[in-house]
């Protein structure tokens, strides 16, 4: 057995943007399952988060835009459509694809815990520490707090976009393209500050709690990990607890929460794929019963969110200590006793790195991103309709291909081998 630690930026339960895919369909199939107000009851803390957002950050900088590039820069921001499989792009401007590419980073996300010098470094190498705790009744986008976010590149984003000059057709063609470049920049700056600068409420918290709530006792888990049939008997696991600490920590600006799981064993992917159900069920506004049905028979994609937050905080000798301790009379394997080294260790060592590489490559935004604007119903067992809205998942691409469009989130793995334990 043993207890593993994610830790999650708070931002990862806001609703998907209204206008991503996602958004949209949550709320038309909501309309179509007679679930609008239900629906709408469950995201009541976030109703306002969205709309807050582009009245104060990004309505400010469309209108330094001119009519050409602001006609680009909003349809790379609700018209386009992703790159198909084969490489093309399937809206017809090729400028606002390039656009839309750049501000919602439908990119693939490494998500994979990569060995380095064994399995014990890799794991510890991977999270993060409680620092400051925020104000426990702040909810939404806190005042003051959005600051420009710095690109992961060389160049800075200005504030004052450029105008176009009115030169050669060529000269002008390429002034455009640095306005449209400059301006998705900071469009997507002013987005991933906000979700920075968002502050989780105790009844969001709460939902979080209720998700976790669900894996609690012996449950199939075969839509958890890799090539596990619903039949198999060892899709069967134990989980103990699974809790939040309800005190969110900030660091560098961004909140975050610690989620802590202990298991029996655990399969490849299983935590990662619970955190990521549990996080699609509150952002999503979908009850958490919805989790129970994950245990049937039914086939789901379920993504695994990034590796970055998960550590294995201890493991547990329960079996040793009473077969070998009190049998025996060998002392006991107690971690408990080094409670204090445990915790400068992990702030040290694991924490501080895991908050340094979210700040730089802002992972959980651009794995969020991706599931909001995929177009495909993988997702959408979250939705009002529930398991059966994914029916049509996998029968083609809907663009004459016949190909089956994968997420670039990894969703099966089906090449990464046989079923192995995550903890003991």
């Amino acid at each position: 057995m043993g207890w593993y630690e994610y830790l999650i930026p708070t931002h990862s339960f806001l609703p998907p943007h209204p206008s991503s895919w996602l958004g949209k369909k949550l709320v038309e199939l909501a309309d179509d399952m007679g679930d609008r107000e239900g629906y709408e009851q469950r995201q009541e803390e976030v109703r306002d988060f969205w709309d807050e957002v582009e009245e104060k950050h990004i309505k400010p900088i469309l209108e330094k835009l001119d009519e050409s590039t602001k006609e680009l820069v909003m349809k790379a921001l609700y018209e386009t459509e992703e790159a198909d499989p084969e490489g093309e792009q399937t809206s017809g401007n090729e400028e606002a694809v390039k656009a839309a590419a750049d501000i919602q980073q439908p990119v693939k996300v490494s998500n994979d815990i990569r060995p380095e010098d064994g399995a014990a470094r890799d794991i510890t190498e991977q999270a993060t520490i409680i620092v400051q705790a925020p104000a426990a009744d702040s909810n939404s986008v806190a005042k003051d707090e959005i600051q420009p976010v710095e690109e992961p590149t060389s160049d800075s984003v200005k504030p004052v976009l450029p105008s176009l000059p009115a030169s050669s057709p060529k000269a002008t063609d390429l002034a455009q393209k640095k306005a449209l470049d400059a301006a998705t920049k900071s469009l997507r700056s002013a987005y991933i500050a906000a979700k920075k600068a968002y502050r989780i409420s105790p009844a969001r918290t709460a939902r979080v709690s209720a998700a976790l709530a669900q894996y609690i006792g012996t449950r199939n888990y075969h839509n958890y990990t890799i090539q596990k049939p619903f039949r198999d008997a060892s899709a069967k696991r134990v989980i103990k607890s699974f809790v939040v600490n309800p005190t969110p920590i900030v660091i560098g600006g961004t909140e975050w929460l610690s989620l802590k799981v202990h298991g029996q064993s655990f399969m490849m992917h299983q935590i990662r794929k619970m955190v990521g159900m549990a996080a699609l069920v509150v952002r999503c506004g979908c009850p958490v019963s919805r989790i129970a049905d994950t245990y049937e028979d039914a086939k789901i994609g379920i993504p695994k969110v990034p590796g970055l937050g998960l550590l294995l905080e201890r493991p547990v000798f329960d079996s040793y200590n009473e077969r070998q301790a009190e049998k025996f009379g060998k002392e006991k394997l107690d971690f408990g006793k080094y409670e204090k080294e445990l915790e400068d260790f992990k702030q040290r060592e694991i924490y501080e790195r895991i908050f340094r590489e979210e700040e730089r490559d802002n992972s959980f935004h651009q794995f969020f991103t991706h599931v909001d604007n995929f177009k495909e119903p993988h997702f959408l067992f979250v939705s009002s309709k529930g398991i059966p809205a994914t029916q049509n998942a996998g029968a083609g691409s809907g663009k004459g291909t016949g190909k089956f469009r994968r997420p670039k989130l990894d969703v099966e793995s089906e090449d990464e081998g046989a079923d192995v334990n995550e903890g003991g």
